[in-house]
């Protein structure tokens, strides 16, 4: 259950309860000088998609704030997809264990 102490997506602006798969997003990529730099707190399925979105350079270049996150195209839209969803939303499609013909 969501309490007003849950911590806040700062992509979807969604709380994150307790016991919800959640991740740390460095706003600068570790590998692009980030170590020990500012994080925020991300649910699972917003961090995934900001990896899927943008490269490392980019991340460190143009989006190294929940502000410039938020305004990237795709990451709009998904946010707004998301936030439709209730805060423990996890995504149902399979990873690479569901793969079809995977070794049965």
């Amino acid at each position: 259950m969501s309490d007003e102490t849950d911590p806040i997506c700062p992509l979807c602006l969604r709380p994150i309860p307790a016991g919800v798969p959640q991740s740390l997003h460095h706003l600068v990529p570790k590998l692009k000088g980030g170590k020990g730099g500012p994080t925020v707190l991300m649910h699972h399925i917003c961090h995934k998609e900001v990896h899927a979105a943008l490269t490392e350079a980019e991340l460190a270049r143009d989006y190294a704030t929940p502000e410039a996150l938020r305004s990237h195209p795709r990451l709009a839209r998904f946010a707004a997809w998301v936030a439709r969803r209730p805060p423990g939303f996890t995504s149902q499609v399979p990873g690479r264990r569901g793969r079809r013909g995977a070794g049965s």
